[in-house]
């Protein structure tokens, strides 16, 4: 999805600046399955004001910069829609966790079982976070965002707490490395 949509669709959700936008990114309700920058964010905004998508007024504050904050015009709520009508790409994950674990027969068995505990963690914290929310107050499309996003962690939580052990607690010797053009995969 690209950033213009992204920043459209936070904006539907109510008036913000750039700095709230990209808050719902990290720690709101888009921080599970996608990602906008700051870099990309700003930007955005500004062609989006200047096509007449968004409005944009300046609040000023003490003793720092005049605030500027965004709200979608009625012409940036039909692009919205009219963006949401197109099919999605596939899903991609990108995650770091993902490409550690890939190349975990590198690592120490036990920084590789402390990867995986502080990832458990993070899904019981996320899952906790979730849990104390109430989804029948929301709009059915976030009733079910919400839903697929509790299985996926619930599973993730599962799967990891399952395999866990195959990797001990205490360090070990670490493989031998082969120079072999065989030996790595780059497809699974």
């Amino acid at each position: 999805m690209d950033v213009r949509t992204l920043c459209l669709g936070a904006l539907y959700l109510g008036e913000a600046s750039g700095y709230e936008i990209k808050k719902a990114f990290e720690e709101g309700p888009f921080s599970h399955f996608q990602d906008a920058s700051f870099g990309s964010i700003y930007p955005a905004l500004g062609r989006l004001s200047n096509e007449g998508l968004v409005d944009c007024t300046q609040m000023a504050q003490e003793k720092r910069p005049d605030k500027k904050v965004y709200r979608l015009t009625e012409k940036g709520s039909l692009v919205l829609i009219e963006s949401l009508m197109t099919p999605p790409a596939p899903d991609k994950v990108t995650s770091d966790f993902f490409f550690l674990l890939y190349f975990s027969d590198l690592l120490p068995p036990r920084q590789t079982r402390q990867l995986i505990d502080k990832r458990i963690a993070f899904y019981q914290d996320t899952i906790k976070r979730m849990s104390d929310c109430d989804p029948s107050t929301f709009p059915l499309g976030q009733q079910l965002c919400h839903g697929l996003g509790m299985t996926i962690y619930k599973s993730s939580l599962d799967y990891l707490e399952q395999h866990k052990h195959a990797f001990p607690g205490e360090a070990s010797s670490l493989p031998p490395l082969s120079n072999s053009k065989t030996s790595g995969r780059l497809v699974s």
